[in-house]
């Protein structure tokens, strides 16, 4: 994967915006095992701390577990990671609203243009 690092926020919030979308495309099975954080960090061009920092999040929020001797391993929770997806979309839909409303457009205009996608 190919990773673009923004100075909006900090690197290792960007990091796990990426294995979130990683993790609810698809990309990252659940289950699926985690490469060592020296190959991901090395694989991101980023410091092996601000990639451990960003697992550590991501284990804290229950989408990566660690097993001692195992390695790291994506949650098995298909529910979690529904909610997950949920969530995303439900950000992404809220920032396009803000930036249509302020360019002026209405909901139901809004509404109408993406209908309009479908035919």
């Amino acid at each position: 994967m190919e990773y673009t690092f923004t100075s909006e926020k900090p690197i290792y919030l960007q990091l796990m915006d990426c294995f979130k979308i990683r993790i609810v495309s698809g990309e990252l099975k659940p289950g699926s095992k985690l490469n060592s954080v020296r190959d991901l960090a090395m694989e991101a061009k980023v410091n092996p701390n601000t990639m451990q920092r960003a697992l550590a999040e991501l284990e804290r929020l229950e989408l990566v577990r660690l097993e001692r001797t195992a390695g790291r391993f994506i949650t098995d929770d298909v529910e979690k990671i529904a909610a997950l997806r949920k969530e995303l979309f439900d950000e992404e839909v809220s920032v396009f609203m803000q930036k249509m409303m302020a360019l002026g457009f209405t909901k139901s205009e809004v509404v109408k243009a993406v209908k309009a996608l479908e035919e």
